[in-house]
């Protein structure tokens, strides 16, 4: 079964425009057939272009762990180069409520 997952990062370089649009390429990449979708907020200041990029959706990941090391085994260097925060909760899915015994 999938989890809901909710991921945040924080991507940061120096100005130059229109980071928004390459920072959407390499999640698309990155993500590629994984139900995930992505909100990006861009915004320029003292010289830097920041990308915070909201991605939620549903994932096979069943922990924080596994995604990390997902990420780890496939993003570009690009990612890793911008990079400077991320959160990441993953809810995998319940087996039952435990009313019944049922597990």
């Amino acid at each position: 079964m999938n989890s809901e997952t909710y991921l945040d990062f924080c991507f940061i370089r120096e100005a130059s425009g229109d980071f928004s649009s390459e920072i959407n390429q390499i999640l698309s990449a990155l993500f590629a057939g994984i139900r995930l979708h992505w909100y990006l907020d861009e915004k320029s200041d003292d010289g830097m272009d920041v990308v915070v990029a909201e991605v939620k959706g549903m994932s096979k990941w069943q922990s924080e762990e596994e995604t990390i090391d997902f990420i780890e085994e496939h993003a570009t260097q690009s990612f890793w180069d911008y990079l400077q925060g991320f959160q990441f909760i993953v809810y995998p899915p319940k087996r039952g409520c435990g009313s019944c015994g049922n597990q």
